[in-house]
């Protein structure tokens, strides 16, 4: 990505963390990570992660206050990002869906709502911890 050339010391590293580690991390939890490498206060790890979300890199899930890599390419057009959270090993799977697009653009319209950005967030069980739970033998 172009953004990606331009990003600075601090936007590399909080970017790395997040590509690097399975699942959403807070602010705290990747300054936790970055400390040997020079970071010292979350204002920092904010900074970037503002910077990183501005331009498309990274997404806040807001029911966990956290973050996670963008893992798709967004372009000129912002699609409704899907998010579906693991309840159980906390996973979290990234998708866009014309069909959910449409329907936001109708439903922001109808009510006089200039829809910019979208993000739904659903939780249940992905498919490796739904096949773990189908296979368990149920307890008397």
């Amino acid at each position: 990505m172009k953004d990606e050339l331009r990003l600075t010391r601090n936007e590399t590293l909080v970017l790395s963390v997040l590509r690097d580690e399975s699942g959403p991390h807070t602010a705290y939890q990747i300054l936790d990570r970055l400390r040997g490498d020079g970071l010292k206060a979350p204002l920092q790890v904010y900074r970037a992660l503002r910077s990183l979300s501005e331009r498309h890199l990274v997404h806040r899930l807001e029911s966990l206050n956290a973050f996670v890599a963008c893992n798709h390419h967004h372009g000129d057009h912002h699609h409704a990002t899907i998010f579906s959270i693991c309840q159980t090993c906390g996973q979290v799977s990234e998708a866009t869906d014309a069909t959910l697009d449409a329907a936001l653009a109708a439903l922001a319209q109808r009510q006089g709502f200039k829809l910019e950005n979208a993000a739904v967030e659903i939780r249940g069980l992905c498919s490796a911890c739904a096949s773990a739970t189908h296979s368990s033998p149920d307890e008397a």
